[in-house]
């Protein structure tokens, strides 16, 4: 289950462990999960050695969590595994500001994939098609005899589509079966159904089946979720309603070049993945997925543009929503092995792959929101560049206690933060 209330105040003053303990009080984790999050609860080599193949060790990121997200009336804590400097801030300010009107609220589609089953050669396309299209009851009960379990849990194979494309190796039949999925992502049990039909369909066409293989443009399976935040939540002080329109028109003047220009929408989109790929690989997901299945959806029968849409209503309040492919699971993969992954998905009370897609898509809205908003008013790099301080300080050489000494010089300095000037602060220390 969800956490009982997802604002943590005074969270960021903790030290690393405190911050553990507190979480696994209120998520109920237990040993073994909080473990994993300590530097010794590292993936194992064998584990490792089990994923991938050529394994020589492992590779750690920072976990850290997003706070004040309330979605459908329930409050989660967010795990993202991510290197970047301000994403988890950006991320828990911005859900914080949509808490007057209730949080962020959710519609998905159900968990539907699309395999593809590629024919090339055929005489008659056209015939091939309505042959196989005539065969679709058929072909749906030889899918779902593959995976029963699937099935059982009311998912399984519901439909055969078939459509015709011209190509550099001429005209192709290219057939998509669509199953629920249910529970988990679904690429074991799409392939493994494409596969098995794959003779039928050559029978059905009198042409050669090629590829079978599921797509990540998984237009079937959709989330959708959405926010509103009032003028004075989206003000400084949080009751300035005067300057919070004022930053509302700044939001949608960055949005609309956004959703005009596909050089800016790629940068804007990526900070959108700045917040899901880091949930996804948090939660043990297949990240490269989403990512490809996101920017092809934002370029999906029309020009690239944003993922994210924003407007005014007529009481001035600014309107979020994003419409996102969301192909996740809980059931096998990384998620099933991987300990960090385990306790991340603890950590969020999931109890289906319907709750990972909308909470995913929600921090995307998020930090999407808390971008548009910097830009529109101090600029990205004021609040980016203060959170990266201490790995500038660090990279200049500060060691111990000379770290935090640097960056006080630095941040009581006023000065633009450079490099330069983190130098010259750390030779200040030494007395050089």
């Amino acid at each position: 289950m969800p956490v009982d209330n997802s604002r943590l105040k005074g969270f960021y003053k903790l030290s690393v462990s405190e911050r553990r303990e507190m979480l696994a009080d209120i998520a109920g984790l237990d040993s073994d999960m909080v473990n994993a999050w300590a530097a010794n609860g590292e993936l194992d080599e064998d584990t490792a050695d089990r994923m991938i193949e050529n394994v020589i060790g492992t590779y750690s990121l920072p976990i850290g969590v997003a706070t004040n997200f309330i979605i459908d009336d329930e409050h989660y804590l967010i795990p993202f595994v991510v290197e970047e400097a301000s994403v988890v801030a950006a991320a828990s300010n911005m859900a914080k500001r949509c808490q007057a009107k209730g949080g962020f609220t959710s519609n998905n589609d159900e968990p539907v994939m699309i395999g593809q089953i590629q024919v090339v050669g055929c005489e008659d396309p056209e015939s091939a098609r309505d042959s196989i299209l005539a065969a679709s009851d058929e072909l749906i009960a030889a899918c779902n005899d593959v995976d029963p379990i699937l099935v059982k849990f009311g998912g399984g194979c519901r439909e055969i589509e078939a459509r015709i494309i011209e190509t550099g190796s001429g005209p192709m039949v290219i057939v998509h079966i669509l199953v629920d999925c249910r529970d988990a992502m679904g690429a074991n049990a799409v392939n493994t159904m494409a596969e098995t039909i794959a003779p039928k369909i050559e029978s059905l066409s009198s042409g050669t089946v090629i590829l079978r293989i599921i797509s990540n443009l998984a237009v079937h399976r959709l989330a959708r979720v959405s926010a509103t935040f009032t003028p004075e939540e989206m003000s400084d002080s949080g009751d300035d309603p005067v300057r919070g329109s004022e930053v509302i028109e700044g939001v949608l003047q960055a949005y609309h070049f956004a959703a005009a220009d596909p050089f800016r929408a790629t940068t804007h989109n990526k900070g959108i993945m700045n917040a899901i790929s880091p949930v996804a690989i948090a939660c043990g997901q297949d990240w490269r997925a989403i990512e490809s299945g996101a920017h092809s959806y934002a370029a999906y029968q029309r020009e690239y543009g944003s993922m994210t849409h924003w407007e005014k209503d007529v009481d001035g309040n600014l309107i979020g929503s994003i419409e996102i492919p969301m192909a996740v699971g809980l059931v096998g993969g990384a998620v099933r092995i991987h300990p960090g992954a385990q306790a991340n998905v603890a950590l969020l009370g999931l109890r289906t792959a319907n709750d990972l897609a909308k909470v995913m898509a929600a921090a995307g809205l998020a930090q999407n929101l808390g971008a548009l908003r910097a830009l529109a008013t101090v600029g990205i790099q004021a609040g980016h560049m203060k959170l990266h301080l201490m790995n500038m300080v660090a990279a200049a050489g500060a060691e111990g206690g000379e770290i935090a000494a640097v960056a006080k010089i630095v941040r009581e300095s006023g000065e633009r933060i450079t490099m330069a000037v983190v130098e010259n602060a750390l030779s200040e220390v030494r007395g050089e």
